[in-house]
């Protein structure tokens, strides 16, 4: 999870503040000694780090604070600010030409995940009302056309290509083809090196005289941490870019490059990826990502998914079926594709404020439970998903020959199911405080797990 052992190592030290009631300058200068050490180890750069710890100090040792009645909390709420600050203050959305279409360039080093985070842009600008057009201008890495393809098919989004040909001729044709096919946005899909080179700086420069693109977005892997900052640097000097998407920010503990890519170019982080699937792409709020380092969560993001993955008229349906105690296993079916679409569990428990990371480490969505499970009721009649008691030993064995699972398998779900039921069953006004003690009773979130569909914990 991205900034876990940062996360960590800051809450660790405003933990010593919690237990005061009153602050000398010496405790400040402690805990900061040790945010210093946090974001060093998180691979910030040693500049930022010093700029950092410098206004967090000098506004924490201020009397207003230290004479606060939780001083931790006025510290703790300096470092967020600053924080956010230091990522860029506020989001910052794509660039969009009055001139339509408007041209994205993608660019950045080889294997940062250009390809991939290119087709992810144009999938999520087509969920907000876009209609964009993916070209293949990197006729050099092998496969790399074929890859755009799997990625616009998988997305519905349409890739212009025209092989092995001139990048400025291809970038120049997808712009016509997008006007006569009425593409909004076009995304250009840029070659990468393994390293920085004249060669492909000239191409860039060539790309960018040729089509004036309204945003030239750096595609950066934010697991090379301040390698990250250096290749921003590099294109900047050389191009002008516009924007940061850094990708794999799931795979990196750290977070570094995400605290240092802003405040050494001066560049504003635009999205990031979250993980490999194709949805897995989110907006940078540098807020709400000042929020989660801090352990604070992150509601509106957080929403913001569930929006996305829920069909609103399903959900308004499923909750009235609730009330009126009729929750069916077709309705269990619809809950379990729901909250596969929203990713793993780690991360989206991770934006609940208060949330612990540690027992969050490695949950995951169970996707192969899961597909038993929708297997068995894909295989079961109408009538028996609207009424299980009717499953009498024929009709599971039926329906676990059907499933290709076994009686065994047919049963735990309709036990599962059933635990589910007597939840839905205290949805009521007078018995929800009951639900609510209930489920604290059963730990949270542990107590899902033998009741949840797919959970893999």
């Amino acid at each position: 999870m991205a900034f876990e052992s940062l996360s960590e190592k800051l809450n660790a030290a405003f933990k010593k503040l919690r237990g005061k009631g009153r602050l000398s300058p010496a405790d400040v200068k402690d805990a900061m000694r040790e945010v210093r050490m946090a974001l060093l180890e998180a691979d910030v750069s040693y500049k930022v780090v010093k700029d950092f710890v410098k206004n967090v100090t000098e506004k924490a040792t201020g009397a207003d604070v230290l004479e606060a009645l939780s001083p931790a909390q006025m510290i703790v709420k300096i470092v967020n600010q600053e924080l956010c600050e230091l990522m860029g203050g506020q989001n910052q959305k794509l660039n969009i030409s009055s001139k339509l279409p408007s041209v994205v360039m993608l660019v950045g080093l080889q294997g940062a995940g250009k390809t991939t985070n290119g087709a992810k842009l144009a999938g999520y600008m087509k969920k907000q009302g876009k209609r964009p057009l993916l070209a293949a201008c990197d006729i050099y890495r092998p496969a790399a056309i074929k890859q755009l393809e799997t990625g616009g098919a998988q997305l519905d989004v349409p890739v212009f290509q025209m092989g092995q040909t001139n990048p400025v001729d291809i970038a120049k044709a997808a712009i016509e083809h997008a006007k006569k096919h009425g593409n909004d946005i076009v995304f250009l899909d840029t070659a990468g090196r393994l390293h920085i080179d004249e060669e492909l700086m000239d191409e860039l420069k060539n790309i960018k005289a040729a089509v004036e693109p309204a945003e030239i977005l750096l595609v950066v892997d934010a697991m090379t941490g301040q390698d990250a900052v250096n290749a921003a640097n590099a294109f900047d000097e050389a191009l002008g870019i516009t924007g940061v998407m850094l990708s794999k920010l799931d795979g990196d503990a750290r977070g570094g490059a995400a605290l240092s890519i802003r405040a050494a170019t001066g560049k504003p982080i635009k999205f990031i990826g979250t993980g490999e699937k194709l949805d897995m792409i989110e907006p940078f709020h540098p807020d709400r990502m000042a929020s989660r380092i801090l352990g604070m969560g992150d509601m509106l993001t957080l929403i913001e998914k569930a929006e996305q993955s829920f069909d609103q008229k399903k959900a308004l349906e499923a909750a009235e079926r609730l009330k009126s105690n009729r929750f069916t296993l077709s309705d269990y079916l619809d809950q379990m594709a729901q909250l596969k679409n929203m990713g793993d569990l780690e991360s989206i428990m991770g934006m609940i404020p208060g949330m612990d990371s540690k027992a969050l480490k490695g949950a995951k969505i169970d996707e192969k439970a899961m597909a038993r499970q929708e297997a068995i009721i894909l295989s079961m009649t109408q009538a028996e998903r609207n009424n299980p008691s009717i499953l009498n030993s024929s009709r599971k064995k039926r329906i676990a020959a059907g499933s290709g699972t076994s009686v065994v398998d047919v049963n735990r779900l309709l036990k599962q199911f059933e635990a589910v039921q007597q939840l839905t069953k205290q949805f009521s006004g007078k018995n929800m405080k009951k639900l609510q003690k209930k489920m604290g009773r059963m730990g949270g979130l542990g107590g899902m797990g033998g009741g949840f569909p797919g959970l893999g914990f």
